[in-house]
């Protein structure tokens, strides 16, 4: 069965996630945007060790912490390429990775399946993860709402028309955003007025 383990991290509070199979001793790190020696600690805690961080775009509060915590565990670190073009003021400087992922690609990490799908918008390389019955989201979708597309490398167009492909999706996920609480593909199809409005 898979885990889902998740900590709010920084000012901007960022949802990072750890998602294991139960009883593995290998993860996966999505979003670790903040306080590495927070993360370090918890997946201590839990007797993980980290074969990835994932990446859902480029934004400082969504990588910060990602050069300690690759250096600390030896990890790979996947990003979209595109976000490579955002400015440093937005990303806290140059951005670390070892690999990059496309849309399409599916990633066998720590025993899981993990698909990824291009969602840009809120950035030009932003992603959504689907893993199992989980869909990670980043800052593409939220509960109620969506990314922002005003700062540099954001596209109105580009994230209505990413809204309206997962609009499309039939099928359930329980979708797990970059920023506040958990929510089901399945309602915000039905009540986010911003995925309402790109179909």
């Amino acid at each position: 069965m898979m885990k889902i383990e998740s900590m709010v991290l920084g000012i901007y509070q960022t949802n990072c996630y750890i998602v294991y199979q139960e009883g593995a001793k290998e993860c996966v790190v999505i979003d670790p945007g903040y306080k590495p020696e927070k993360v370090l600690a918890r997946l201590e805690e839990l007797g993980l060790k980290p074969v990835a961080i994932l990446l859902t775009h480029g934004h400082f509060d969504h990588v910060s912490a990602v050069k300690e915590l690759a250096a600390e565990t030896s990890c790979k670190v996947f990003l979209q390429e595109r976000d490579l073009s955002l400015p440093p003021k937005m990303t806290n400087g140059p951005l670390y990775y070892t690999d990059l992922y496309k849309e399409g690609d599916t990633l066998e990490l720590a025993g899981l399946t993990i698909q990824v799908m291009e969602t840009p918008g809120h950035t030009p390389g932003s992603v959504c993860l689907l893993v199992g019955d989980a869909l990670f989201s980043g800052d593409t979708l939220f509960a109620g709402s969506r990314g922002r597309t005003d700062l540099p490398g954001g596209d109105e167009q580009q994230i209505m028309a990413s809204l309206a492909r997962l609009a499309g999706i039939q099928k359930h996920y329980d979708v797990y955003p970059g920023h506040s609480i958990a929510t089901t593909l399945e309602r915000e199809q039905e009540y986010n007025p911003y995925m309402r409005a790109s179909s």
